[in-house]
């Protein structure tokens, strides 16, 4: 497949490196600003987690980020949620302003990681889980070593685990070529401003603190090669040994419909989109599990931020209530059909659902 452009998502908070004194002053004060709005939580091993956590009220959301994206991902999701309820984001290990973890960046080592920066930092359930792409895989794992506390699961577009045959190719050279490209500029020293073009496939044009964090840190590539390495492996391998520990749990699957148009499709009188298939598939592994598939791009949260917050929303209120969440709404009409969702260049994500093999 065609290399994607590897951009960590640009918001509002620009951050321009290198500059002169003045500039260089406000980015250090937006750097600081931005470790402010969360905490760093330490783990056993001594290693740091960082964690943002906004408003008050129970279940609280925790939010997975897709692959590459820090805690920043959810700038449109969080705020919004967080007037209702309890909701926390997060950098993974290696990025935003996470340290770096041991490899291999599995799903286990992830799901392991959030498990103990919630209890170290006291955060008890019951939980939402919502996560993105990658991140399905790894919310889907901290589910299943929390079934008690993890009452509903929203999971936009996500990744689905498959098993990669040895020495065949497995979809992902493309990104990680980006992110070894990446790494070889990190390594440099000294290392060349953000503006200069050899940062070009890793970071936008006015990154954003988180941004600009992860793109200096020559860790945060490699973690995020580890990711890529493990992902149709080990991490696949970790989660369909989950079985039907999760049977109990509610679960929204939010297809979006460009990469539903992008997949294969299957059937004669009524072709339909393999991931579509896959997706409902997915869902259908929990007792009160519906799927949805809407008009956006890979990019849900950004796109589409009032389906997320409605979905997580609802799982909320049901949770509170005690009863089952509602059924998710039809798929909208033609969606995985529609010519491909329009989206700012900038807010490209780096891991798009991949198609089946």
């Amino acid at each position: 497949m065609a290399a994607p452009r590897l951009r960590i998502i640009a918001v509002a908070l620009a951050l321009t490196l290198g500059g002169c004194r003045d500039g260089a002053s406000a980015d250090l004060a937006a750097t600081e600003r931005a470790r402010q709005s969360g905490q760093s939580v330490r783990l056993e091993d001594g290693r740091t987690l960082f964690l943002r956590c906004a408003g008050r009220g129970s279940p609280t959301v925790l939010l997975e980020s897709g692959y590459g994206a820090t805690s920043q991902a959810w700038f449109a999701v969080q705020p919004a949620l967080s007037r209702t309820t309890r909701v926390c984001a997060y950098d993974r290990a290696g990025m935003g302003f996470s340290d770096a973890g041991p490899d291999p960046r599995d799903g286990a080592s992830i799901a392991r990681d959030l498990d103990n920066a919630l209890r170290t930092a006291r955060i008890d359930g019951p939980f939402i889980v919502v996560g993105h792409s990658a991140g399905g895989l790894y919310a889907r794992l901290f589910a299943a070593r929390r079934p008690d506390d993890v009452q509903g699961l929203v999971l936009l577009d996500p990744t689905v685990e498959r098993r990669a045959a040895p020495g065949r190719p497995d979809g992902l050279d493309g990104l990680r070529a980006v992110a070894r490209e990446c790494l070889a500029v990190a390594e440099q020293k000294p290392q060349p401003p953000l503006s200069d073009r050899r940062w070009a496939n890793c970071v936008g044009a006015n990154p954003d603190p988180w941004a600009a964090a992860t793109a200096r840190r020559p860790e945060a590539w490699r973690a995020q090669l580890s990711e890529l390495d493990n992902l149709y492996g080990r991490t696949s391998e970790q989660v369909a040994r989950i079985g039907g520990v999760l049977r109990a749990v509610p679960t929204y699957v939010i297809t979006a419909s460009d990469t539903a148009a992008a997949a294969p499709k299957y059937g004669f009188d009524n072709p339909r989109s393999a991931l579509e298939l896959q997706h409902e598939m997915l869902a259908g592994g929990s007792d009160q599990g519906s799927q949805q598939t809407v008009l956006s791009s890979h990019l849900i949260m950004i796109d589409r931020p009032d389906v997320v917050i409605r979905a997580a929303g609802e799982m909320v209120q049901a949770a509170r209530a005690g009863r089952p969440p509602a059924r998710l709404p039809p798929s909208e009409a033609g969606a995985a059909d529609e010519a491909p969702f329009k989206t700012p260049e900038d807010a490209t994500d780096p891991l798009a659902a991949p198609s089946p093999s």
